[in-house]
C-alpha cells in the first residue's frame, strides 16, 4: 500500500520541479541577457576603455590624485644670488661674449665689467663707448694726427648704429664724435632708422685716408676729422667731433663769389646739379626734411641757413 503511494506521488513531484525550474529560468535568463547588454553598451560607449585605462585616465577618481598638480608648470626657481664673481646678468653676458669667438683670449671678469660699464646702449644696434685701442690705432695718423691734436682720445666716443641704405637694406654704420653729443647721435640716427630715412653709407673717414673730398664724392656720412675748414686756416667743428655731414654728394658745400670771376665754389665735384634747392630730387635736406628737424631739435645748427656760404650737408653744435 505504501509502495503504491510512493510510486504514485513521484511523477507528480517531478512535474512540479520542472515547472518551478522553467518559471525561475525565465527571469534568470532575462537578467543575464540584461547584464550582457549593459556590459556591451558600457564597453562601446567608453571607447573600449578597460578599467586599467579608465584608472590611468582618471586618477583623481581612481587614486584620489589631482591631475592639475601634474599638468601645472613647475614653480619658478628662486632668483640667483649674487656671488663674488658678479650678478647672474653679468655671468650671462660673460658667457655670451665668450661664445662669440673661442679663438681669442677669453676676457677676464674685470675686462667684461669694464666693457659693460663703458658702453651705453640706447636701442639694439645703437650704442656709444670710449675709443678702444683698436679704434685708436685705426684713426691715429689719419683723422687723428700723431702730434698737435688739441682734442684727446678721451674727449671722443665711438658710435655704432644702424641705417637704411639707398637700396632699402639695413646696414651697420660707425661714427666718431665728441663724447658730449654721443647720446644725441644715437637718438637722432635711431629715429632716422625707424622712419626708413635713406643714407647711402656711414663709415669712418679714415677709410678715405682722412680725405674729406673723397668721402663727399662717395656720398659718405661722417663726423670726426681733425682738419681745417675747406679753403681756410680755421679749425673745423669736425676737428672737435661736433659736426656731421649727411649724404654730402646730394647736399653740397657752396661758397658764393669765391672764383676769380665771381663764380661759386662747389664741393664735391659732380654735385653742381644739386645746388639749386628749388628743385625736387631725392635725398635733399631742407627745412621740411626729417633729418633737419631732428638735428635742430637736439640743438644743432644747419649749414644750409648760413649767408656767406651754404653747407647743405652740414650740422654742427657749439659746446
Amino acid at each position: 500500500m505504501s509502495q503504491n503511494l510512493s510510486n504514485k506521488s513521484s511523477p507528480e513531484s517531478s512535474v512540479k520541479w520542472k515547472e518551478l525550474l522553467r518559471t525561475a529560468a525565465k527571469p534568470t535568463i532575462f537578467l543575464l541577457f540584461f547584464i550582457m547588454v549593459c556590459a556591451f553598451l558600457a564597453h562601446y560607449l567608453t571607447g573600449s576603455e578597460t578599467l586599467e585605462d579608465y584608472a590611468r585616465n582618471h586618477p583623481e577618481i581612481a587614486y584620489g590624485k589631482n591631475t592639475a598638480d601634474e599638468n601645472s608648470p613647475p614653480e619658478a626657481p628662486l632668483p640667483e644670488t649674487e656671488t663674488s664673481s658678479g650678478s647672474s646678468a653679468y655671468n650671462s653676458a660673460k658667457e655670451s661674449v665668450s661664445d662669440v669667438d673661442d679663438s681669442e683670449t677669453p676676457m677676464t671678469e674685470n675686462d667684461m665689467m669694464e666693457v659693460n660699464a663703458m658702453r651705453t646702449t640706447y636701442q639694439p644696434g645703437f650704442y656709444y663707448e670710449p675709443l678702444s685701442e683698436d679704434i685708436k690705432q685705426r684713426i691715429t695718423g689719419i683723422s687723428y694726427p700723431e702730434e698737435g691734436c688739441t682734442i684727446s682720445y678721451e674727449d671722443l666716443n665711438y658710435v655704432g648704429l644702424l641705417y637704411i641704405d639707398f637700396d632699402g637694406n639695413e646696414q651697420h654704420g660707425e661714427l666718431i664724435c665728441n663724447q658730449a653729443i654721443a647720446q644725441d647721435m644715437v637718438e637722432i640716427f635711431y629715429e632716422l632708422y625707424r622712419n626708413d630715412y635713406r643714407i647711402e653709407r656711414v663709415r669712418l673717414i679714415d677709410e678715405y685716408n682722412g680725405d674729406d673730398t673723397l668721402s663727399m664724392m662717395d656720398n659718405n656720412t661722417s663726423c670726426f676729422n681733425y682738419r681745417v675748414v675747406d679753403g681756410t686756416d680755421n679749425l673745423s667743428k669736425h676737428a672737435l667731433g661736433c659736426a656731421i655731414d649727411i649724404n654730402p654728394f646730394y647736399n653740397p658745400y657752396v661758397v658764393f663769389n669765391r672764383g676769380e670771376n665771381g663764380e661759386p665754389y662747389i664741393s664735391p665735384k659732380g654735385s653742381e646739379i644739386y645746388v639749386d634747392r628749388s628743385q625736387d630730387f631725392p635725398y635733399k635736406i631742407d627745412e621740411n626734411d626729417l633729418c633737419y628737424r631732428l638735428f635742430i631739435e637736439h640743438g644743432f645748427t644747419w649749414g644750409g641757413n648760413w649767408n656767406s656760404c651754404k653747407d647743405y650737408q652740414h650740422f654742427q653744435i657749439v659746446l
